[in-house]
């Protein structure tokens, strides 16, 4: 029987994620490193959002958000128990995640590639200028992760001392912007947020799903 095959590209936080819950929880998959410059029509057909991740299942169905595809894989299989966070529910990991993409994310990308946004600078606003509205910004989110990473109360991760689904999908993204300009995001960035994010990013199941493929680029 066929495998659900996997559109991903190994630098993409978002297909970082799908990748890490895929992987804890046992799924087998068949992976395709994606070209962003010559994305597979297959792809593009299955999802004409075209971007990744996406995972097209054996019966035809088509998983494209990449938390989507968290969810599936860890509702077959969760032996580190993502989905249950020793405090509050799933449905506040999912507020809170949603928060990170209306709060953090935008500015996330308006701070690393300034240029692209350049419809939205202010009449006379320098790129730096721009970019710098946008990294304080994303700090102000980043502050609420450290409320309550450091807050009364506060445990090692975001909903308890085991870290759980909100911690491994959100800290692709904080690691983009601590590895953009490691230096400054030390400076800027809470300590208990860089206190969270290195423990997390050395565990040897990240480090198994950003090994770079036989032959990839």
């Amino acid at each position: 029987m066929p495998q659900p095959l996997l559109y991903t590209f190994r630098r993409c936080p978002y297909a970082m994620r799908a990748r890490w819950a895929i992987h804890v929880a046992g799924v087998a998959v068949d992976q395709t490193e994606v070209s962003l410059r010559a994305k597979p029509p297959a792809m593009l057909a299955a999802s004409p959002k075209a971007t990744v991740p996406v995972l097209v299942l054996p019966d035809g169905a088509v998983i494209d958000q990449s938390l989507d595809i968290m969810l599936w894989a860890l509702q077959q299989n969760d032996p580190q128990g993502w989905l249950s966070p020793q405090s509050g529910s799933l449905a506040d990991m999912l507020a809170f995640i949603a928060a990170c993409e209306r709060e953090f994310k935008p500015h996330l990308d308006r701070y690393k590639y300034p240029s692209r946004y350049t419809s939205e600078w202010a009449p006379g606003q320098s790129e730096a200028a721009f970019s710098d509205q946008h990294l304080a910004c994303a700090i102000a989110f980043l502050q609420r992760l450290a409320a309550r990473l450091a807050g009364p109360g506060a445990q090692a991760y975001l909903f308890g001392a085991p870290p759980a689904l909100a911690d491994f999908a959100l800290v692709p993204f904080v690691r983009q912007l601590v590895r953009h300009d490691r230096p400054r995001a030390v400076a800027v960035v809470p300590p208990a947020v860089i206190a969270w994010t290195d423990p997390l990013l050395a565990r040897p199941d990240f480090d198994a799903i950003m090994r770079k493929a036989p032959g990839a680029g």
